[in-house]
């Protein structure tokens, strides 16, 4: 079986919804809730964290997350590449075959999940170079367009000339998927030779439900707390700052 290790991302400096990893949802800091299931998954030798800050990494090591250094600032920026935070975590771990990007974000994906994930990519073995999460879209690329100016715009995407794709019901679309943030695993080696996160052989991992929620803008902190009882359970005792809030 090849060793992996989980790798959750939790910089500073979020613009749309600011301090959202650490921020409280159900009685424990956001970032909680992934560490506990990367824990129960039972399939990582190390679940480690890449943050930029210290109060971000005395939490995640309250409830029993690896921080082995601080994000260098140049690897914090709201437009900093995912690569670069991965490469330079890597380079603090005893070598792993695989590693798994588990955003703080998606904090309804359990650690079923992420063992079926596991389990898809460990099949799949070297015919592929990573798995990422995806989901139906909802909102059809064949629907969108870019304006020009104030008088005229374009499909976004080429349009069939019988009948565009603009002009059809959801259902006679082709199937799209978006990717959506709750899993992604890869083979070390995409990362340390080819530089990227994903490789170029990528296969889907559908998410369905809440495993795909992602919280991303500030309304979607109470569209959480509607569904908290879907939410991993966190054995850890509630760090002081989210049971004084």
């Amino acid at each position: 079986m090849p060793s992996a290790v989980a790798l959750i991302p939790a910089r500073e400096g979020s613009e749309r919804v600011p301090g959202k990893n650490v921020r409280p949802l159900a009685g424990h800091p956001l970032i909680a809730y992934t560490i506990a299931a990367a824990h129960e998954a039972g399939v990582f030798d190390a679940v480690v964290v890449s943050t930029d800050g210290d109060r971000t990494a005395e939490i995640a090591r309250h409830y029993g997350a690896e921080v082995p250094a601080l994000r260098p600032k140049e690897l914090a920026s709201s437009k900093s590449p995912d690569v670069g935070w991965v490469e330079h975590v890597l380079t603090l771990l005893p070598q792993a075959d695989a590693f798994a990007i588990l955003r703080p974000t998606s904090p309804f994906r359990g650690a079923a999940t992420i063992r079926r994930g596991w389990e898809r990519f460990v099949e799949l073995g070297e015919r592929i170079d990573s798995i990422r999460a995806v989901e139906p879209c909802r909102q059809h690329p064949g629907k969108m367009w870019i304006v020009h100016g104030d008088e005229l715009m374009s499909p976004l995407l080429p349009q069939p000339e019988e009948l565009p794709f603009h002009s059809r019901q959801y259902a006679a679309l082709p199937p799209v998927h978006v990717q959506n943030s709750s899993l992604e695993i890869a083979w070390t080696r995409v990362a340390t030779e080819d530089h990227t996160i994903a490789g170029t052989r990528v296969a889907p991992f559908f998410t369905d439900g809440l495993e795909g929620f992602s919280i991303d803008y500030p309304g979607d902190f109470e569209l959480a707390e509607a569904s908290a009882s879907s939410l991993p359970t966190v054995a850890v005792a509630p760090h002081p700052e989210a049971a004084a809030r």
